[in-house]
């Protein structure tokens, strides 16, 4: 039975295994300044070339990075969740970012602001050495990401962005509409319709009225490109501080996500 989400437990710090890595020394100086926020779906963290006024820890949910056209086409180019952050380019020297943090899997996020993260970054201390693995990892992610969407096909991406998305969650299921995988892979809708299908009817995902729950992943990798394999491996070795990944097996018992799904800006 789903829990309501007056019985569904808060999330803790900890959740997010970036902040749960850092000796007690450097949480004590960071988590009382930590505050929880909830992300919908679609909501906006950061917009491209606007100050970036916080520091983003997701829990249970995932962020995506896009880059927006002139046209207003635009494509993920990057997932981020509860491996990592969001606001690197504040430890590397940077105000803004070309790129927009949009929530594509709704759930919590604890936020620092922008100075707080800085002061303990400019110690150069442990949180300086995790932020520059995560952030080689975030460039492997990237370049990946580059690859895929140039040699690969439509199916291969799906399964890429899938097995991606599915690793920074505790569970098998992502909530979101074809139109949406459309604008996170920038590219037409009929394809993911068609690609979706073929993962479908191979057995390896279900689909329907918005909710995609993955029901054999070691068939859903094998129908993927090397892409996923090469940021996976990358990100294990960089963030030693991953646990290991435990699999929901009984779909049956994955909940279904309660927070809003309208579009929102998150200040």
């Amino acid at each position: 039975m789903t829990k309501s989400p007056a019985m569904s437990p808060s999330p803790e710090p900890k959740q997010n295994h970036l902040l749960a890595a850092l000796s007690p020394e450097v949480q004590g100086r960071l988590f009382p300044y930590l505050e929880l926020v909830p992300l919908p779906l679609r909501a906006v963290l950061y917009e491209a070339h606007r100050p970036m006024r916080h520091v983003y820890f997701p829990t249970d949910s995932i962020v995506s990075l896009q880059y927006v056209m002139e046209s207003g086409a635009s494509t993920a180019i990057l997932v981020v969740g509860n491996e990592g952050l969001l606001g690197v380019s504040l430890m590397m020297g940077g105000e803004t970012t070309p790129s927009r943090s949009l929530v594509q899997s709704a759930g919590y996020a604890y936020r620092l602001p922008r100075q707080r993260v800085k002061d303990e970054f400019n110690r150069h201390g442990q949180l300086l050495i995790l932020m520059l693995r995560y952030t080689q990892a975030l460039i492997t992610q990237v370049s990946q990401t580059a690859v895929c969407n140039r040699h690969h096909s439509i199916d291969q991406q799906l399964c890429r962005w899938l097995l991606l998305s599915v690793d920074r969650l505790s569970h098998n299921h992502l909530t979101m509409t074809q139109d949406f995988i459309a604008n996170m892979l920038g590219v037409r809708r009929e394809g993911v319709t068609q690609a979706a299908m073929k993962l479908q009817q191979a057995g390896a995902i279900s689909y329907s009225r918005g909710l995609v729950k993955v029901l054999d992943r070691p068939k859903l990798e094998s129908m993927s490109c090397e892409c996923y394999q090469v940021v996976k491996k990358e990100t294990e070795m960089l963030l030693n501080y991953l646990p290991q990944r435990q699999v929901i097996t009984n779909t049956d018992a994955i909940p279904v996500a309660t927070l809003p799904n309208t579009p929102a800006t998150v200040a």
